[in-house]
């Protein structure tokens, strides 16, 4: 692909798209190359215009939104009845569930 700063010679070529195409593992179909290719090239011409932001005073962060904590505040509250709770239990024992062992000896 060539790329000029200014976008002007931004031209995708077949090959390109060949590339991109075994890249992502999908089948460009012959008929369709020439607009796959147009729609490329209007994609990275696009993009291009973020290289003309003004970025100088912004400073880098590693998230876009802002960080928060969303957990609710733990506070107990009534839960099922144990009989309820195991009622569609496949295996039950003593009152508790019971699995497959997991782990080795």
């Amino acid at each position: 692909m060539q790329f000029d700063l200014d976008g002007e010679n931004m031209k995708v070529t077949k090959e390109d798209l060949e590339n991109v195409a075994v890249l992502s593992r999908l089948s460009v179909p012959e008929g369709k190359a020439e607009t796959y290719i147009q729609q490329m090239d209007s994609i990275l011409t696009y993009m291009d215009n973020l290289s003309k932001v003004d970025t100088d005073n912004v400073k880098p962060t590693t998230y876009a939104l802002p960080m928060q904590n969303v957990f609710r505040e733990d506070v107990v509250k009534p839960s099922l009845p144990r009989e309820e709770a195991l009622a569609n239990a496949p295996l039950q024992e003593d009152g508790y569930f019971k699995v497959p062992k997991v782990l080795e000896d």
